[in-house]
């Protein structure tokens, strides 16, 4: 008994791809591997050309034809839905008790082990497969860090182009941003709204409250805008209280002036720092893209600002929509 427990543990461990054939064809012992094959089917006991398919030598069909071909190579296939081949070495065993066929996959190899989700401890230390298995695991390894280290630096490439686009103090978009999205929707031949926001009364409260007041206003203000406007638009501080907004195909001018009301209003209320009042308002130029057969970004840019000065000019805290007449009456 203790012999036959050894015998059969060698044979798994140095022929984990074999099986023990009866006579009469019946399946009486299989290697591990063989049994990982045929995941949760008991093969003991069944047919073995139940099971699989001898294609080489042709008109085999008994174990008794196998003992015949005297030693020759065996081509099969499994019988299940992969088809996998397999090549065989067949042994008669003493006093004709059935034979030991030892099977590979040949060059199958490869596409086998990811089928059926094999490892080196699948297959005989001195099988060839194993140093291709290190081979395949080797170029896992390294693939997988390699995707590791591009998603590194991808994170790494879109978190400096993030940082490069925003205003570091508001967390708004910066001036570079800003032009960058005017130039997408102008070459995509998009409509959009244009406005430049300038705050009114800000060097006071910067003089009289300090720097840290001024940023503190910067940062609500920014607040105020996002809030005013939607998420496909875009907020831009292009610089120190100046700020572009970016109305993605919107070009309705009393939508427009209608935000623009409201970031007149939200700006006038006081903004508190340290317990103190700051006191600032917003003058606002528009323009839309609609008002030119080829918009182009400077000239957009240009004519909001002269809209703006236009709403300074008025007394402050207003919105003005550039038209043909301002630019009359600024030559």
């Amino acid at each position: 008994m203790d012999k036959a427990c050894i015998s059969a543990a060698m044979m798994a461990q140095l022929m984990p791809m074999h099986l023990i054939l009866a006579p009469n064809g019946e399946i009486l012992q299989s290697g591990p591997t063989v049994a990982k094959l045929f995941a949760g089917v008991e093969l003991t006991g069944q047919s073995f050309f139940e099971r699989f398919e001898v294609r080489r030598p042709y008109d085999m069909a008994s174990v008794p034809d196998i003992i015949a071909a005297n030693g020759a190579k065996l081509h099969l296939a499994m019988r299940n839905d992969h088809q996998t081949t397999l090549k065989a070495q067949a042994v008669a065993l003493q006093d004709q008790a059935g034979v030991l066929l030892d099977m590979s996959f040949g060059i199958s190899v490869v596409d086998t082990i990811r089928t059926y989700d094999l490892t080196i401890a699948d297959f005989a230390a001195t099988d060839l497969a194993v140093e291709m298995l290190y081979l395949i695991e080797a170029k896992s390894a390294a693939m997988t860090e390699s995707r590791k280290l591009n998603a590194r630096l991808q994170g790494a490439k879109i978190a400096a182009e993030e940082q490069a686009y925003t205003d570091t103090l508001t967390g708004l978009k910066n001036r570079r941003a800003m032009d960058h999205v005017l130039s997408r929707f102008v070459a995509a031949d998009e409509t959009f709204g244009l406005m430049q926001v300038d705050l009114d009364f800000f060097k006071t409260v910067n003089d009289t409250m300090g720097h840290a007041a001024g940023d503190h206003v910067l940062q609500q203000v920014a607040k105020i805008l996002v809030e005013e406007t939607r998420s496909d638009d875009l907020v831009a501080r292009i610089g120190g209280d100046e700020f572009v907004l970016l109305f993605h195909r919107l070009t309705n001018i009393d939508k427009l002036n209608d935000i623009a009301r409201r970031i007149i209003d939200r700006m006038e209320v006081p903004i508190l720092f340290n317990g103190e009042k700051c006191h600032i308002s917003a003058s606002i130029g528009t323009t839309i893209s609609d008002y030119y057969p080829t918009p182009e970004v400077d000239q957009m840019l240009s004519d909001a600002d002269l809209a703006l000065y236009a709403s300074k000019n008025r007394g402050r805290a207003c919105n003005t929509v550039f038209s043909n007449e301002l630019l009359q009456q600024a030559s």
